[in-house]
């Protein structure tokens, strides 16, 4: 399978390439040149079938190209060591619960298959790290070879990325990780997930919001000295290895569920859009969810454009649902270059398909408190704050005969401050989660200007 940039100016990759580098020569988010139809045969027989094998299926379709079957089939069985299940909440709406992997968030999937990736991809180079810089796809600026030989993965988080990824990569040989997080703006629990790892993680806390640590990410990969310095990996969305695993949940839900409706409504709560993204995927594939939700709370750049055709980023606002403070969206361009057919439609007409298949939602932090209440009340199910911007939307927005699915995307317990003081609960903290409480914090705390960055990058 071959990869193109979504700014259409830079070299076409393989995967190999596209993992490693993460973000295309001029700043553009790879995408795969085609997407193959799976088979309705397999659509048919998926309820029969065992998540981890749906997702090999599903895996092929995308990265059978390019890696062993057997290796694979080795790296989604071992990623997905959890399961995805589907839980229901009232008559017609049902949570996909995405929180019992090793981090308790739906970002698990997609960082433990690329970080598996990734490691098959070092060994097949030859001694882990040590390959050239063809044999790795080069630096990101296409430059002199890093002297460097270790593999550095940034990654910027608004919450659950870093922690999925710290974990996911933890002790990998060959791999060293930096988590840029906003300072003060991630729950305590989920802070304390990647900054008490140490060993081959080291957290950088950021004086910003997460839209700059984003920017300093992709900066980065477009600074030619700290390329030929240090050779550079993303592990956000923005990679094609982290946010194209994610289609596995959406396939393994619709199995599940397929037995009640043909007319099933998946609502993603989204901010980097990459879940959304992956889902959007998966229907191109074959995937029959008859629409989709993207809830925002309120930071509504997306929410905006399906009202009107015109995307304007802005600069994101801090809410309950910290996980989804995101005010540019990276993935914007993967679903705009999806539903352009690589631009070849126009504005208007793109925005037609994406609004037929894509409808949005847009809650305030008071309405998220409501919802969250009413829920527990009602229900007894405990809804994260992003949760319960899927849920909403999708109580507000169903039709007559669809069965809607929301993603409950992380564990309440990880915003336990929040959620006991808006449903007056004690909620209980996972084993898990209390071990990671028990260390000792290690930061680096950098300023949002990019020159301190580099400059600390430069001396690692």
């Amino acid at each position: 399978m071959k990869y193109y940039s979504t700014n259409g100016n830079a070299p076409i990759a393989d995967l190999q390439k596209a993992v490693v580098k993460g973000l295309a020569e001029d700043r553009g988010l790879y995408m795969p040149e085609e997407i193959y139809t799976l088979p309705k045969s397999f659509i048919n027989d998926m309820p029969s079938m065992k998540f981890q094998d749906i997702a090999y299926n599903v895996a092929q379709n995308f990265f059978g190209d390019d890696v062993d079957g057997d290796a694979l089939q080795d790296i989604v069985y071992d990623t997905l060591s959890f399961d995805c299940p589907v839980v229901k909440v009232t008559e017609n709406i049902y949570a996909l619960e995405l929180f019992h992997g090793p981090t308790l968030a739906f970002k698990d999937v997609g960082a433990r298959f690329m970080a598996r990736l990734l490691g098959y991809f070092l060994r097949r180079s030859g001694s882990l790290g040590q390959g050239s810089s063809a044999d790795l796809g080069g630096s990101v600026c296409g430059c002199a070879t890093a002297t460097n030989s270790t593999v550095n993965v940034l990654v910027a988080t608004s919450g659950d990325t870093g922690s999925a990824v710290a974990n996911g990569f933890l002790g990998v040989e060959g791999i060293h990780v930096y988590v840029l997080y906003p300072k003060g703006k991630v729950s305590p629990i989920q802070e304390c997930q990647f900054t008490t790892l140490g060993k081959n993680i080291t957290a950088i806390e950021v004086d910003g919001v997460f839209d700059d640590c984003q920017a300093l990410v992709k900066s980065a990969f477009m600074d030619e000295e700290l390329n030929k310095h240090m050779r550079l990996t993303s592990a956000n969305s923005i990679n094609v290895a982290r946010f194209l695993p994610q289609a596995f949940y959406y396939f393994n839900a619709y199995a599940r569920m397929k037995s009640l409706t043909s007319d099933i409504v998946m609502c993603v709560p989204s901010g980097n859009f990459g879940n959304i993204c992956s889902a959007l995927f998966g229907h191109e594939m074959g995937l029959p969810i008859k629409r989709f939700i993207a809830a925002n709370n309120a930071n509504d750049v997306f929410f905006n454009y399906l009202q009107t055709g015109k995307y304007e980023p802005k600069a994101s606002v801090q809410t309950l649902a910290n996980a989804m403070d995101v005010g540019d969206p990276s993935n914007f361009a993967r679903i705009l270059n999806l539903y352009s057919k690589n631009n070849a439609l126009t504005p208007e007409a793109t925005h037609h398909r994406i609004t037929n298949l894509i409808s949005g939602a847009t809650y305030s932090d008071e309405q998220i408190k409501e919802t969250m209440r009413q829920c527990y009340s009602e229900t007894g199910y405990v809804l994260d704050p992003h949760g319960a911007c899927g849920f909403r939307a999708l109580q507000e927005g169903l039709r007559e005969g669809e069965v809607g699915v929301f993603c409950e995307t992380a564990h309440p317990a990880k915003f336990k401050e929040k959620v006991d003081d808006i449903l007056g609960i004690d909620i209980e903290i996972p084993a898990r989660l209390r071990a990671f409480m028990e260390g000792k914090k290690q930061s680096v705390e950098l300023s949002k200007d990019f020159a301190d960055f580099k400059a600390y990058l430069m001396n690692q």
